[in-house]
């Protein structure tokens, strides 16, 4: 079966942020480890069967399977590349300055308190308490201070968020 030559494009090389917090990194080291001892065993012997039932071209099967098995074989190489290169986001020694690793409380103007971890893009869910450092939020609140005001400029209005306290 031959495969379409494409040309690269904004996907081809997906870019990768290396600081995760330690259990994120314990997490993709088992993802690897089962990919390689379990799952990818599997599907090579699945695509393997599907091989043996004849003409490639016309094997809906095994054309699945294959794709699967190629599937897999790009995350393993993707966690191979990350794992290495993985910068591990420490609890910050000390309060005073907003860091990654830190959990802040910030008010605003109507008086309402939001609480937020920053850490890297990989882990980021706003719906839990989570955001990236690099987000604008993030970005506005890094270096700041208890009692600093971060202004954020979203799409259509200015949010400033008063730092109540940084643990």
């Amino acid at each position: 079966m031959r495969l379409p030559n494409r040309k690269p494009g904004k996907y081809t090389f997906p870019t990768f942020d290396p600081h995760i917090t330690q259990s994120q990194f314990d997490a993709m080291q088992s993802k690897l480890e089962h990919l390689k001892k379990v799952a990818r065993l599997k599907a090579i012997k699945e695509t393997n069967l599907y091989a043996e039932n004849g003409d490639f071209s016309e094997n809906a099967e095994y054309q699945i399977a294959k794709e699967r098995l190629r599937g897999m074989n790009r995350t393993i190489d993707e966690l191979e590349y990350q794992l290495p290169r993985a910068i591990i986001i420490e609890k910050p020694p000390e309060n005073s300055v907003v860091q990654m690793g830190h959990t802040v409380t910030v008010s605003t103007a109507d008086n309402n308190e939001i609480t937020w971890k920053i850490l890297g893009p990989k882990e980021s869910n706003p719906s839990a308490g989570i955001i990236s450092y690099a987000s604008p939020i993030g970005t506005a609140l890094i270096g700041k201070s208890v009692a600093d005001v971060a202004t954020v400029q979203l799409a259509d209005r200015t949010v400033k968020y008063t730092i109540k306290s940084i643990t």
